[in-house]
């Protein structure tokens, strides 16, 4: 069997209920939270929520292309969160919360930005989509007891 595996990391507010709604999807072969598309190396939560590393919370995800395409994951980014927000989901506040993709090739930001353009201009939401699309950085895995957070915990997440 020949399948072909990608990553995919998104940023779309608390970590936690990102990672319990893809690592659900058919075609998702595995998930894990950190932070990405900041300045200092070795983040913790305490550091990324102290709004000074410029981490966003990160959900990479390592999914199956023959049953998940990366354009049905960026719709399924946009429907689970606000991208119309800068630096913001729900009471979360700061640019550890932001809506990024950070796309791995040319071919996922050429994806990346065509869906993007298809929300905004598809009247899904009545402001501009903020949602920043830009090269994928150090991912940095957060700490163990941020993994899978909502199944170990009962469900209990985040905005979603």
């Amino acid at each position: 069997m020949n399948t072909r595996i990608q990553d995919a990391y998104f940023g779309a507010g608390c970590f936690w209920g990102v990672e319990e709604y893809f690592r659900k999807l058919p075609g998702v072969i595995e998930t894990e939270v950190g932070y990405m598309g900041g300045h200092t190396d070795n983040p913790t939560y305490e550091t990324v929520c102290g709004g000074t590393t410029g981490h966003a919370e990160t959900v990479h995800i390592v999914f199956n292309l023959d049953v998940l395409s990366f354009a049905d994951l960026c719709r399924k980014f946009f429907a689970i969160h606000n991208p119309t927000t800068v630096n913001r989901q729900g009471h979360d506040i700061g640019e550890q919360y932001r809506s990024v993709i950070f796309y791995v090739d040319g071919s996922q930001q050429d994806v990346a930005e065509k869906v993007k353009q298809e929300i905004d201009e598809g009247g899904t939401y009545q402001k501009p989509v903020v949602t920043e699309i830009v090269p994928a950085y150090t991912f940095w895995r957060a700490e163990e007891y941020h993994q899978q957070y909502a199944l170990k915990h009962g469900g209990a997440s985040c905005h979603i």
